[in-house]
């Protein structure tokens, strides 16, 4: 049983939320200014998932960001919807139909008009802070989630497509990978975080790997926080801070040096 949250005037419209993740994307008007993402996906269903939770669904609840999934399926073909089929050329699997796809990507492009769209694929392209960035200073996003072997190649071709990867490995769906994408762009609007300066000093903010954090007690297991830490002179702990974040990029990530 969930718990009624009051409802909550943005000076557009006025939305009546619940706790219930599924419901703070239900019955939801569309906002006016708001970051949206707009997610074709055969399982709805797996959304708001973490999107839901903390921060990010509090910022849902509160009308900062709108997410809206579409089914995949309702676009399919013949009475018993089908939307995929075996790959040209043999081999195993089956492939997201292009008709299919094609006719979900139409609808909702319709009325997303100037929004990226993006298929969340491991071959695309890899997902980095400055394009999360980029794209939390837009309107949002379309988000095409694959299964199966994928998506046919036209359709990705014909709608100029962008391809997104998370990661050098492969999902057994573009959900998760989508959620990914989206946490780490949703968290980057303004008043979400709540304190605009976590995310200037995080990792990948300024091209580098985070420095280490510490916080109470300032003794555990006999291991104390770093002197420097408590010294009080800030252009020391800055200081700090820039040589640990270079070290820890130089041991683990030499490639965001290279770059």
């Amino acid at each position: 049983m969930t718990k009624d949250v009051p409802s909550k005037s943005h000076g557009r419209k006025t939305i009546q939320a619940t706790l219930k993740p599924r419901e703070l994307m239900q019955h939801t008007p569309d906002l006016a200014g708001v970051w949206r993402a707009d997610v074709i996906t055969l399982f709805p269903d797996t959304f708001p998932g973490v999107l839901g939770a903390s921060l990010t669904g509090r910022a849902l609840k509160d009308g900062k960001w709108q997410l809206h999934t579409h089914d995949l399926r309702l676009f399919g073909d013949g009475k018993h919807r089908n939307v995929d089929d075996t790959p040209a050329g043999g081999g195993a699997g089956m492939v997201l139909r292009a008709d299919v796809v094609g006719k979900a990507l139409s609808h909702v492009m319709g009325r997303r008009r100037g929004c990226p769209v993006i298929y969340m694929s491991p071959r695309g392209r890899p997902l980095t802070q400055a394009r999360a960035k980029s794209l939390s200073q837009g309107p949002g996003a379309v988000i095409l989630c694959g299964r199966f072997e994928g998506v046919d190649q036209r359709v990705l071709d014909h709608f100029n497509i962008e391809e997104i990867s998370i990661g050098d490995y492969v999902l057994t769906g573009g959900e998760l990978a989508a959620q990914v994408m989206i946490d780490a762009t949703v968290r980057l609007l303004p008043s979400v975080l709540g304190n605009e300066a976590s995310t200037e000093e995080e990792s990948f903010s300024n091209g580098l790997l985070e420095h280490p954090q510490y916080t109470r007690p300032a003794v555990w297991e006999g291991r104390t926080i770093p002197d420097v830490l408590t010294s009080g002179d800030h252009g020391k702990v800055d200081e700090w801070r820039k040589d640990q974040s270079l070290a820890l990029t130089r041991q683990r990530r030499p490639d965001l040096l290279d770059d």
